[in-house]
């Protein structure tokens, strides 16, 4: 363990139930990148062992390293997954001498007649004196180059290079000071940008544990790093990314989950998963860009909403419209000194009287806040999830007529009855709007997605990132 380690109708859900949590058994202090190998994900903790999943959903426990020690890291290169842990250190038993030893694997399954881990040696060490601990170990490879940060709150934050052919330390290579007042470091490479985040506050405290991750960024691999008000990390600094939200307090140790077409997801842990006894557990949530910096996402919270392209047009039944009764001299013919009162939203039961009785076909309109373009969006109980998110339900508000794949066309049918073709995920994009995909769209980047063709036609086809037209913001009514 680390050093002091989106209202049907007027209902409204305030947050996302318990069923937008991971799921199964994800209970894990210090976890590392979630890495794949041989079609399933893994991630390490302190002590050994770590989490298994098919879907990064449903978590168990699963995957061996040796070594024990504290806060594993895991990269892979070519055809090795290279694990780096520390020995020691921590302030555990009162002291901060350490060792950060790396050793590799072909596969991460120990199942397969490849595994089987080889050990590299000791690629950063400290004697308990110095100003630094060496536990906290984060890879890095970019332009070629694989680094690794290391540190905690006991002294600085340091950078090594390695050698990516054999995860050693390159010969005369010596540690450089990147950052101080932060542990359980990570580091991304973007556009130019040297990102390194750290973990700023307490923790190992359950509910009392203040951890949060911060950023701060450099062109070049040793710094110097500052925050997005120019403080160096060196004084303390950091832009906040993510911190304890809802009942889950304590965000730490961070990860970076890439997914493709501009969805990106990160990794952490949480020191208290209040609906789960307070125990540390896994996490994965979007992760944003804004102004060039990383911000944490939220998944989508149950509620009902408009549900707008951002090519133009709303989400709805392919109905004709039923007029609201007015009189157009009560509008822009009214005297100035005429009364004025307020005018009721069109009912439920007065849209619906035209709906056809089967499943009916959806399409792009432009918004008039009638119900017929009102969808309640929920995880659907039960529906399991994948890459951070649950599956959700979409269906028309006040009704439980389900949005539904059938075969290359979106519909709406009658009832929501759980089956997978009425199952849904929303992913967060990294620019704050998000993709809708069916659930059997498949892997992390699904082959096909609801898509705004043209300004009328809603349609699963495959989802480009660089377009607008996959793209979906959720406003409440």
């Amino acid at each position: 363990m680390k050093h002091t380690v989106l209202a049907a109708l007027g209902l409204c859900f305030a947050a996302a139930p318990a069923a937008a949590q991971l799921a199964g058994e994800p209970f894990i202090h210090d976890p590392s990148t979630i890495t794949l190998s041989d079609g399933k994900y893994y991630t390490f903790g302190t002590r050994g062992g770590g989490l298994v999943s098919d879907d990064c959903w449903t978590w168990h426990s699963g995957g061996e390293r040796p070594g024990g020690g504290v806060a594993p890291d895991v990269i892979r290169i070519g055809d090795r997954f290279y694990v780096a842990y520390a020995v020691g250190g921590g302030g555990m038993n009162g002291g901060h001498a350490s060792l950060v030893k790396v050793m590799w694997t072909r596969t991460l399954d120990p199942k397969s007649p490849a595994f089987g881990y080889h050990d590299v040696g000791v690629v950063a060490s400290s004697d308990g004196v110095e100003g630094a601990d060496a536990i906290d170990p984060a890879f890095l490879l970019a332009d070629g180059r694989l680094w690794l940060s290391y540190g905690t709150y006991f002294g600085a934050i340091r950078m090594v290079e390695l050698d990516p052919k054999t995860g050693g330390r390159l010969a005369g290579n010596q540690p450089v000071d990147v950052a101080i007042d932060m542990e359980a470091t990570a580091l991304l490479f973007r556009d130019g940008w040297y990102y390194l985040l750290g973990t700023h506050g307490t923790c190992c405290d359950g509910p009392n544990s203040s951890y949060n991750i911060r950023v701060g960024r450099s062109r070049t691999p040793t710094g110097p790093f500052v925050d997005h008000l120019g403080v160096p990390l060196l004084k303390g600094g950091g832009k906040l990314v993510v911190a304890g939200h809802g009942r889950h307090y304590g965000a730490g140790h961070f990860g970076l989950l890439d997914l493709g077409d501009g969805v990106e997801k990160m990794s952490m842990h949480y020191e208290a998963d209040m609906d789960r006894s307070g125990r540390s557990v896994l996490a994965i949530e979007p992760l944003l860009w804004r102004d060039g910096w990383p911000v944490g996402g939220e998944n989508l919270v149950a509620g009902t909403y408009e549900v707008q392209s951002e090519r133009g047009g709303a989400l709805q039944l392919a109905v004709d419209d039923t007029r609201i009764a007015f009189d157009a001299r009560a509008s822009f013919r009214a005297k100035p000194d005429a009364p004025v009162g307020p005018i009721a939203n069109q009912t439920l039961a007065q849209d619906m009287a035209s709906w056809p009785k089967g499943p009916t076909a959806v399409d792009l309109g432009d918004y008039m806040i009638r119900p017929h373009q009102q969808w309640t969006i929920a995880p659907a109980p039960g529906g399991g999830g994948a890459f951070g998110a649950p599956y959700y339900s979409i269906v028309i508000a006040g009704t439980s007529r389900a949005l539904a794949v059938a075969g290359d066309d979106v519909v709406t049918v009658p009832a929501f009855t759980g089956a997978p073709e009425q199952l849904w995920r929303i992913d967060q994009l990294i620019d704050g709007t998000y993709r809708i995909a069916p659930k059997g769209a498949g892997g992390a980047s699904p082959a096909r997605a609801l898509v705004a063709i043209g300004r009328s036609t809603a349609a699963l086809v495959r989802f480009d990132p660089a377009s607008p037209t996959g793209r979906w913001s959720f406003q409440r009514p």
